[in-house]
């Protein structure tokens, strides 16, 4: 079946459609060359429309160990070679039937190039895959469908869940969590509480943790100002680290802004830099906002990290409180384990405060 993305500029994008629904959504490009898997697994792209820039996709199949999450939220995906036998010692099942599955509609045979440079040019906007013949009333019907807002509420945890274990107790706030974000904190020897984004701090505190994670999670972190008045009551009170989506809810809990970049950081190979050692690590990201800086000058933070590419923030240190938060996935591990060093740091804080 032949099928088409069409922007909300007026570009369009033609391909080879797999599954009969259409799709809207923000359209994202990721430049990874691996993970299709755990990118479409990631809550953190809910409601949007990923094209990857690597141009052979599928050629490892798919197994369920590999999802990061319950299911998959993006709404529509956007490939160039679609393979249709992949070979891995893993493969369970090929990504054609994951897709279908999962009720992805998939464009391919796609100039993803061309995407790519449409959208680093005029930045990520709205787009949707339908089939070639859609009369025109609906296209603009899908197109007037606006984006939606709060898919923190879409991703969280219906209901409180505990990964048991000896060590520290984290109290983790769910925002659209990746599995291995908590399995690595797990392996460290943690407990793990995690609970759905909307837990009051009260609630919070009553199951007296020794440290709160906030994790990844999708969307605008002004769309979420309710969660900011929650973290407002919960810093100070424990060790507190941020990633991603929470590493924003903190900047805007204390005072900084955040604002949304032209096409965000999504992929793979995202270079960082640890200001305090001067070395540079090799991140995976997944975002369209970043905090602003110069927000953060009149307050007690250290900026820790910032990207290579662009300069923007990274990550971030109190001066005085036990809180710190990175803008990247520390757990992703794109090649060697780079950036596992971070939850080292959040377990020595949580011990440090239990002394």
């Amino acid at each position: 079946m032949k099928g088409k993305l069409v922007l909300e500029d007026g570009s369009t994008f033609t391909g080879d459609l797999l599954g009969d629904k259409p799709a809207s959504g923000e359209v994202v490009f990721n430049t990874g060359m691996t993970g299709y898997q755990e990118i479409l697994t990631d809550p953190s792209y809910c409601s949007q429309i990923i094209t990857l820039t690597y141009p052979l996709i599928g050629n490892y199949g798919t197994a369920e160990k590999f999802n990061q999450s319950r299911k998959c939220f993006a709404n529509g995906f956007v490939i160039g070679e679609l393979c249709e036998v992949g070979s891995n010692w893993q493969k369970e099942n090929e990504l054609s039937e994951f897709l279908q599955a999962n009720g992805i509609p998939c464009l391919y045979n796609v100039d993803t190039r061309a995407l790519t440079r449409r959208l680093r040019s005029a930045g990520t906007m709205k787009g949707i895959i339908i089939t070639t013949d859609t009369p025109k009333n609906e296209c603009d019907e899908l197109m007037a469908i606006p984006l939606e807002h709060r898919t923190v509420d879409k991703v969280t945890t219906p209901e409180k869940y505990v990964l048991e274990n000896d060590g520290l107790h984290i109290v983790a706030m769910d925002f659209g969590v990746k599995k291995h974000m908590l399995e690595s904190m797990h392996e460290r020897g943690c407990k793990i509480t995690v609970v759905p984004a909307h837990t009051t701090a009260q609630e919070i505190l009553a199951l007296q943790p020794d440290g709160i994670f906030l994790s990844n999670g999708p969307g605008d972190p002004k769309d979420v100002l309710d969660i900011v008045e929650t973290i407002k009551q919960l810093i100070g009170k424990k060790p507190i680290f941020g990633i991603c989506l929470g590493h924003q809810l903190i900047a805007l809990a204390c005072g900084a802004d955040t604002y949304k970049l032209k096409f965000g950081h999504r992929g793979s190979n995202q270079p960082v830099k640890d200001l305090r050692t001067g070395r540079v690590y090799i991140s995976a990201q997944n975002h369209g906002y970043a905090v602003d800086e110069k927000s953060l000058a009149k307050l007690p933070f250290d900026i820790t990290h910032i990207s290579m590419n662009d300069g923007t923030v990274e990550g971030m240190h109190h001066q005085k409180l036990p809180l710190f938060s990175v803008q990247y996935h520390p757990e992703a591990s794109p090649g060697p384990d780079d950036n596992t060093y971070l939850f080292d740091e959040f377990c020595a804080m949580m011990k440090k405060g239990a002394n």
